[in-house]
């Protein structure tokens, strides 16, 4: 195998593609691609066209998980990552479902009809043993006792498997995005690659801390950040110096990077049913309330978007966020679109739902350098 080959990736629950684009600009192939939505799957080919990059070599692959493990397309999947591996090293790259883990959520567990996906996404790992694996999913997973006990059993039957694990909750502020977002990330390699080790020597071999911007404990603490402002109909604030440091981690910065208000989807948001005194009541900053939460323009954001019809209010403008401003606040590059055609309720649960993009270029750059080290 020539070691300058680009790692392969199979990506499943892709959705529009936040997290396979986060591998794709740090030198891997992702070859192919599954997603259940068909909406999300055009998504995703659009933007790429946008985008001007090139299709996956496999090709996109509609459907669930389910037919490519267990069902009647599951040797099809077999074959093509035996191809792979006469290439490079594959991996397989998910973040299945999660409102059955979520706290927010449904909380079924394992049992409710997301949480049974990620059971079948370790199938599929279990079954095609790529190289090494990424999955990740919502805090969740570790909050309570039930969902606990199922993610050790799966880690368990991954490691019976030959695979050498390391997991982190990670807060994607660390990288760089404007959000306060909680992921568990669990990372494997099978032991044919890394060798005769065990998960105390990965966890010191596997830099997690490499591509950190910001320590956590630093910038979430609230007392460095404004609270609220009154409202006001296109104000004009300046950023505070004791924040200079930290403007990559403002709303207002990504929405200027971005140039949120003359990108393709600008014109994609939900139009108020309330009247425009509701949406003018409400201070600029204040995220308490149930269904009316204003960001602050100097201040990151609780969540890309937390519902379709609620999505967070504009810090300075009478309405809810775009489609543009909610892809800004993933950190996505400006060229990133979504189709026109596509409905506000799907544009805003492929956002809300995506892994943000500078998250998933910091972790694959992290994955890049330990492959390189093996």
């Amino acid at each position: 195998m020539a070691p300058s080959v680009n790692p392969i990736i199979f990506s499943f629950f892709s959705g529009s593609g936040f997290l396979d684009l986060g591998f794709e600009m740090s030198d891997f192939d992702v070859r192919f691609v599954n997603e259940f939505h068909s909406p999300f799957m055009e998504a995703y080919k659009y933007s790429r066209k946008a985008m001007k990059l090139p299709e996956p070599q496999y090709g996109f692959f509609p459907g669930s998980i389910e037919d490519y493990v267990t069902g009647e397309r599951a040797n099809e999947l077999v074959n093509l990552v035996a191809s792979a591996k006469n290439e490079a090293l594959v991996g397989f790259i998910g973040g299945p479902p999660c409102p059955d883990f979520s706290i927010a959520g449904k909380n079924k567990g394992s049992e409710g009809g997301n949480g049974k996906l990620s059971r079948v996404y370790i199938d599929a790992i279990i079954e095609n043993k790529p190289d090494f694996f990424l999955f990740e999913n919502v805090k969740g997973l570790w909050k309570t006792i039930k969902h606990r006990t199922f993610y050790e059993a799966m880690k368990a039957r991954l490691e019976d498997e030959g695979y050498i694990l390391t997991d982190r909750l990670t807060n994607c502020i660390e990288y760089g995005v404007p959000q306060d977002r909680d992921r568990i990330l669990l990372f494997g390699i099978h032991s044919s690659r890394a060798g005769l080790i065990d998960s105390t020597t990965l966890e010191a071999q596997f830099d997690w801390q490499g591509n950190i911007l910001f320590p956590k404990n630093v910038v979430l603490d609230k007392a460095i950040w404004p609270s609220q402002n009154l409202y006001g109909e296109d104000s004009i604030k300046r950023l505070p110096p004791s924040l200079k440091n930290y403007k990559e981690l403002t709303v207002e910065y990504w929405f200027k990077k971005n140039k949120v208000y003359n990108h393709p989807n600008s014109k994609h948001s939900f139009k108020p049913k309330q009247g425009l005194p509701k949406f003018e009541s409400i201070q600029e900053g204040d995220v308490s309330k149930k269904s009316f939460k204003r960001l602050h323009r100097h201040r990151y954001s609780p969540t890309a978007a937390y519902g379709n019809n609620e999505v967070h209010l504009h810090p300075y403008k009478s309405r809810r966020l775009s489609a543009a401003e909610a892809l800004a606040i993933q950190s996505l590059p400006k060229e990133f679109c979504l189709p026109p055609n596509m409905t506000l309720s799907n544009m805003f649960k492929t956002i809300g739902n995506g892994v943000p993009f500078l998250a998933a270029k910091s972790l694959a750059l992290t994955i890049q350098v330990y492959l390189k080290s093996l």
